[in-house]
Formats: C-alpha cells, sequence, structure tokens
C-alpha cells in the first residue's frame, strides 16, 4: 500500500478576522449609571437618539425618571441596582468620589453584565486637571478588581459632555479608545461606539493600558481651555 502522508496538504489557516467586522447591538439594553449627570446624560440621549433601548440608572429612582422624562427618546429612569439587573451593557459615568463605593454596592446586580467604565480620576488645582494616582492603576482595574464576576471594558473617557447634549449637533466628530481583556467584549463596545454618527469604537489593548487613556482628559481639558473647544481624538492609518 503507498502512502500518501507526503502528498497531504496541511490545513488551510482560516483568514484573520476582519477587525472592523464588528456584531450587532441594536437589540441590547444599555444601562447608564451615573445617567443624571452630565456626561452619562449626553451619552443615554446619543445613543438614545441612534435606536438604542436606554436605562438611566441614579442612586435616587426619582431622579432618574425625571432625567429619562427630558431625555424622552424612550429612555426610562430607575435606581442603581434596577438598571444593572435590566441591561445587557452597563455603562459606568459616576464621579470618580463614588466609584469604587458604587461599584461595591452593585457586585451582585453587575454580575455577567458587560460593564464599560468611563470614568476619569481627575483632580483640579490652580494650575489646571491633574491624573489622580489610583491604587488599583486605573479606575477600570479599580472596576474589574471589584467586580470578578463581570467583563469589565473601558471606553468613552474622551467625550465632550457639551457635545453629547447639543441636540443640534447630528454627528460627534470623534474616535473612541477600547479597552478590555477579551476581543469578543470590545468588539460589543467598538460597536456600541459606532451606532453614534460620527463615532468610531477604536481597540487601544487591554485594561492595564487604561491608565493613560484616562489620564489623557487632563490634556484634553487643557487643550479646551486655551483654544474655547470641545476637542475629541482622531486615531490615523486604520
Amino acid at each position: 500500500m503507498t502512502s500518501t502522508d507526503s502528498t497531504q496538504q496541511p490545513p488551510a489557516k482560516a483568514p484573520a478576522k476582519d477587525p472592523w467586522d464588528l456584531p450587532d447591538v441594536s437589540g441590547l439594553v444599555v444601562g447608564v449609571l451615573g445617567g443624571t449627570g452630565d456626561q452619562g446624560r449626553g451619552l443615554a440621549y446619543r445613543l438614545a437618539r441612534a435606536g438604542q433601548k436606554v436605562i438611566i440608572g441614579s442612586r435616587a429612582a426619582d431622579r432618574a425618571h425625571t432625567a429619562a422624562e427630558e431625555l424622552g427618546l424612550g429612555v426610562e429612569g430607575a435606581d442603581n441596582a434596577e438598571c444593572a439587573r435590566r441591561s445587557d451593557i452597563v455603562i459606568i459615568a459616576v464621579p470618580w468620589e463614588g466609584h469604587a463605593k458604587t461599584l461595591e454596592a452593585l457586585r451582585e446586580d453587575l454580575a455577567g453584565k458587560l460593564v464599560v467604565d468611563c470614568v476619569n480620576p481627575l483632580g483640579f488645582d490652580k494650575q489646571g486637571a491633574y491624573a489622580l494616582p489610583v491604587e488599583e492603576g486605573s479606575a477600570a482595574q479599580q472596576a474589574a478588581a471589584l467586580l470578578p464576576d463581570s467583563r469589565v471594558t473601558a471606553a468613552f473617557h474622551h467625550l465632550s459632555a457639551v457635545l453629547l447634549q447639543d441636540e443640534s449637533i447630528d454627528e460627534i466628530d470623534t474616535d473612541v479608545m477600547v479597552l478590555g481583556e477579551s476581543r469578543a467584549d470590545t468588539d460589543l463596545v467598538q460597536a456600541l461606539a459606532a451606532r453614534i454618527p460620527g463615532m468610531r469604537g477604536v481597540f487601544a489593548g487591554r485594561l492595564r493600558n487604561a491608565h493613560q487613556v484616562e489620564s489623557l482628559v487632563a490634556n484634553l481639558i487643557s487643550t479646551n481651555r486655551r483654544y474655547k473647544a470641545h476637542a475629541g481624538l482622531r486615531v490615523t492609518d486604520v
């Protein structure tokens, strides 16, 4: 019997996945914890305007209901725990001062959820904004440590709350840096960012790289003050 082993070809490699082949997230419910603040409210408005189902969360349910009614677009309001439980993707947009305490209280409600942390640990003095040290390395890494049963990513740090809330602006011309440990999760967040006209989600590394992304907001604040602008970011050649 003649062996055919020498003529057999090695199995063909699967083609590399197109990094811009992103999943459909239009049917997912997005919760925004801190949705009554400027940044959270702006994100809730833009996502709802793009057709996403959005729930605003707040420590006080009545504040969330009021903010939701003001936004319209089918946005609902709830206390933080209910918002977390009812959502598929949960954006953390609370003030840095309450970040750890909020997440500790919601650990069970956020279990199994895709969490997107967009909190920037910043301080302010007479010289302007500056990055604060975080024991875990960054706000996103703190979230991952506090939420061991959640899938934590980081994104939406560099967006102007003024532009997000301006109803006269149809497109937000900026890229969103997305960080996380799982490609499947970062793909979902990139796709969510791309729901907003003019916006694009760009993978920017693992959570260990979140510190410099969060800190860069201090530089953008300085830019905005000097040039009286609402600066964002664009990544070239991708």
